[in-house]
């Protein structure tokens, strides 16, 4: 009887650490699984990118018309791709998805092969591809053109974020670990590619329709102090599928403009930068009790207004409301704007207690600037809109467009509010064209020889912005297209004149021919 209750004794204590020993193995497995993981996404998760940046775009883009697939150039491309198929081994097709007549690109896929259960989104003026990897490590690819209109990405830490294909194609933006990439790591990756540092495995895809999430996120927080009524132009863009639901939700009187999703952009371009794509909306309030007028563009992360009378609030004067409302409930908040916007922003934002900050143009600028920061708000003279108070930081024009409406629902006459903002005499975007890396030459020989004698600040974050006791004037190099780009604003007409003839001479004076727009 001991005999058996010692035997008994010694086989449970031998159970217990054959399952002891069990749970520790396992969890010393998941740790180095995790490391492992983590390994791989450090050093070999950039190979597709490298398939991206073997694609010519510009030379297939020139081949829009069916019909030139039996051009000898056409057939030397084809057969420089079946080259790349043959020396990348991890590559299984390379083909072209579709072409978009509106910006005049491709759009490519590749199916590879990539070492982890994530996603690799990569998106130029002239291609994009979305890569993914199941949990059974098998590769697929989203090459549904829906799917890039309203589908979805997942990022390297999982966060599901809203894809969309850029109709204008304005912009090479590559997203990895929650981070869009640019300036030198865009250059790194670049020498990762020359030097065949790339990695190998496989992959796949999964779906998830978010709309009602983003939707429901949306009228859940943004609530409007009284019902409003507007017009919504979307000018057959990607928002024409979510802009009217929102806004009704939000208990807003909605009359809908081209808000059928038509990629041939039968009525205008969506761009609501440029005044003569709102036209549309203009006529439209001038006939309806509609109190104001929303705009977007394309893949909707841009908002343009109309006041009532026709007049539009340009995105940097938009940014002043947003301010006031962001520092009504932050104050001290940081506030950061781009080269292109308005000099009225510095005072604006430091009467409400805020702290304004100028920073480069350009998405991935803006964004690692407010991680950086910690900054609550930030805004592009383009249009785009960043909030992290009560959102998550990136820009989203439906999103502005409510926030803007909750704030003009408070306001006793929205009208005087819109017109109340500060005005100056200023131009648009101008724009002198030169051939690729041309721009990028000229603005820094500019920004080591021009002398501005009357001028207060000489600003060389991005490009020149020079500060006058009465306005500034601005040429940058674009960073997507080879133009140099020009903003000028005054608080007069004379002044205006003055500044630009100041730049006239500076850019005559190192490029004597050049055709300048103004």
């Amino acid at each position: 009887m001991t005999f058996n209750l010692r035997v008994k004794s010694l086989l449970l204590a031998g159970l217990l650490d054959l399952v002891l020993a069990a749970g520790i193995g396992y969890s010393i497995f998941q740790v180095s699984q995790s490391r492992f993981r983590a390994s791989f996404l450090e050093q070999k998760l950039d190979q597709i990118e490298s398939v991206a940046r073997l694609i010519d775009g510009d030379v297939h883009a020139t081949f829009v018309d069916r019909v030139a697939v039996q051009h000898p150039e056409y057939q030397r491309y084809l057969a420089s791709l079946n080259r790349i198929l043959q020396k990348q081994d991890y590559i299984r097709y390379l083909y072209t998805l579709n072409y978009d007549a509106g910006s005049g690109g491709f759009t490519y896929a590749v199916d590879a092969g990539i070492a982890t259960h994530d996603t690799v989104w990569i998106e130029s003026d002239v291609f994009a591809l979305v890569l993914t990897l199941d949990e059974q490590g098998a590769l697929q690819i989203q090459y549904d053109e829906q799917e890039y209109s309203g589908g979805l990405i997942v990022d390297l830490e999982g966060e599901e974020v809203p894809l969309s294909l850029r109709p204008d194609g304005a912009v090479t933006e590559i997203l990895l670990g929650g981070e869009t990439l640019s300036g030198d790591a865009i250059q790194k990756l670049r020498e990762r590619l020359l030097n065949n540092d790339l990695a190998h495995g496989d992959g796949g895809y999964r779906q998830h329709d978010i709309a009602g999430e983003y939707l429901t996120r949306i009228v859940s927080d943004v609530k409007l102090a009284r019902p409003m009524k507007i017009i919504i132009d979307c000018g057959n863009g990607v928002p024409g599928a979510f802009a009217p639901k929102l806004y009704r939700d939000m208990g807003c009187q909605v009359e809908e403009l081209f808000c059928e999703v038509d990629g041939n952009f039968p009525n205008h371009h969506p761009d609501p930068s440029q005044p003569k794509n709102l036209q549309d909306l203009i006529a439209a309030l001038k006939t309806s009790d509609a109190e104001i007028g929303l705009a977007f563009d394309g893949d909707g992360d841009r908002l343009g207004v109309v006041t009532k009378d026709g007049s539009i609030i340009f995105p940097d004067r938009q940014l002043m409301l947003f301010a006031d409302d962001v520092l009504s409930r932050n104050p001290g908040a940081e506030i950061i704007f781009d080269v292109k916007s308005t000099r009225n922003l510095f005072n604006w934002i430091r009467e409400r207690g805020g702290r304004p900050l100028l920073w480069k143009t350009g998405h991935s600028f803006i964004k690692a600037k407010m991680k950086e920061t910690g900054a609550l708000l930030a805004g592009e003279m383009s249009g785009h809109v960043f909030f992290k108070e009560r959102w998550y930081g990136f820009d989203d024009g439906l999103y502005a467009g409510a926030r803007l409406l909750e704030y003009l629902s408070k306001q006793a006459d929205i009208n005087a509010t819109l017109h109340g903002l500060p005005d100056t005499v200023n131009t648009p975007e101008l724009n002198i064209k030169m051939a690729e890396g041309e721009h990028y030459a000229l603005m820094d020989t500019l920004q080591k020889t021009a002398h501005f004698p009357g001028a207060r600040e000489v600003i060389t974050i991005d490009g020149l912005r020079v500060e006058y006791a009465d306005g500034f004037g601005l040429a940058r190099p674009s960073n997507t297209t080879p133009v140099i780009v020009l903003r000028f604003e005054a608080d007069s007409a004379s002044a205006l004149e003055r500044i630009q003839a100041d730049f006239r001479r500076v850019i005559h004076e190192t490029a004597p021919g050049l055709s300048l727009p103004f």
